[in-house]
């Protein structure tokens, strides 16, 4: 019996043994494959087997990633690398998402040269940029992107003070179209001579635009600031007035036809809407800030009147799937208040976040938006 007794115990610590390893397999993390170096000269040396500097077997990297744009960016500088160039030129390489061939071929050549020692000018830069700017493209003032250090150093070339350099770098004027370089270079320089916020030299720039689609020879040649201002304001005016037409007009033609709704609408981008409130104390002083979407050429008009800004002339880009419009509105006390109107891109990147009037945001609105960007994956400027 005692016997009996003693062998069931050992059984019963033997099972919860093998019960317990059997845990630790379950539990354990599988071994990770070694990152992947022989792809990465691969894909980096794709197409541009003509400007290999060294050999891709050569390659001993001690990186530790496993990430394969890192692995990838790493590569590059192995197989082409003479000189370290500016983080601008490099991220070609860890991330061309947005990017048409083309773009990316043209951006991968430009590190090359830059990093192999070759005259980027002399590779093909001249067609955009002086030997001066090609030189400042090269050494930008602070951290930009590839499109915004070439015109940061368009900038540089004509502005006493490089901040205002900085400042046309952050505006909307670096996703203009590079066929239309030539008249972009001559607002840039207008900038220069007449320094402004950047809010108001993007609302200017979209101004800009329409003025240049519809006279290719546009020129600002002799129109002072405060002009080119008070013709904005009214440009803006008139395209509230024509989206609202606009709105009516399909209303009109969907009541004939007897339509439920006629209200232009558009799937939108596929981020939920967000919402956040403050916890104080007093139930009463509570406060709930909202981020929602606007789908509909009813909602950006509406927008429109309340925030005294150009918004519903964006639901063609909306409708396109190019822009998607937020609205940052203050729930309390029963009421609601609208704070911001948001631009995003097609990659999720914040173009322009304005108040009333086309005013820029508060801290303590930017700190809402900053909550908003982190909760969803926003990118801010």
């Amino acid at each position: 019996m005692a016997h009996s007794l003693i062998q069931r115990r050992q059984e019963a610590a033997r099972a919860r043994v093998e019960a317990y390893e059997l845990s630790l397999r379950h539990v354990s993390q599988r071994t990770r494959p070694p990152p992947d170096f022989k792809n990465a000269i691969k894909e980096a040396r794709r197409g541009f087997e003509a400007d290999v500097v060294r050999d891709g077997q050569a390659w001993k990297p001690r990186l530790k990633t496993r990430d394969a744009a890192r692995l990838r960016l790493g590569a590059a500088r192995h197989l082409f690398a003479r000189y370290p160039v500016a983080e601008h030129l490099e991220q070609i390489w860890i991330d061309s998402a947005g990017l048409g061939t083309h773009e990316i071929v043209f951006r991968k050549r430009w590190y090359i040269a830059a990093a192999g020692g070759s005259s980027l000018y002399g590779a093909g830069a001249s067609e955009w940029l002086s030997r001066k700017e090609v030189h400042a493209f090269l050494n930008p003032l602070g951290k930009v992107g590839f499109e915004a250090a070439i015109w940061q150093a368009i900038a540089r070339t004509y502005a006493n003070d490089p901040i205002v350099a900085m400042q046309i770098a952050r505006t909307g004027i670096t996703r203009t179209p590079r066929a239309e370089h030539g008249f972009w270079r001559e607002v840039v320089r207008f900038f220069c001579a007449h320094p402004t916020s950047v809010e108001e030299m993007d609302d200017l720039r979209d101004y800009l635009a329409a003025c240049h689609r519809r006279d290719p020879a546009f020129s600002l040649k002799g129109r002072p600031l405060a002009s080119l201002g008070r013709r904005m304001r009214e440009w803006h005016r008139d395209l509230a007035a024509i989206a609202r037409i606009e709105v009516a007009r399909r209303r009109a033609e969907a009541a004939r036809h007897n339509h439920a709704s006629a209200d232009a609408s558009w799937p939108g981008a596929a981020i939920p809407d967000w919402s956040w409130s403050t916890s104080p104390k007093v139930r009463s002083k509570r406060e709930e800030f909202v981020m929602v979407q606007l789908r509909t050429a009813t909602d950006l008009v509406a927008e429109t009147r309340a925030m005294h800004h150009c918004v519903a002339s964006y639901a063609a880009k909306c409708i396109a799937g190019q822009a998607s419009i937020w609205s940052l509105r203050r729930r309390a006390a029963g009421t609601v208040q609208r704070l911001l109107t948001i631009e995003l891109d097609r990659r999720h990147v914040a173009v322009q976040v304005r108040g009333f009037a086309n005013r820029a945001p508060l801290s303590e609105e930017r700190k809402v938006v900053e909550r908003w960007a982190q909760a969803r994956g926003i990118v801010l400027p």
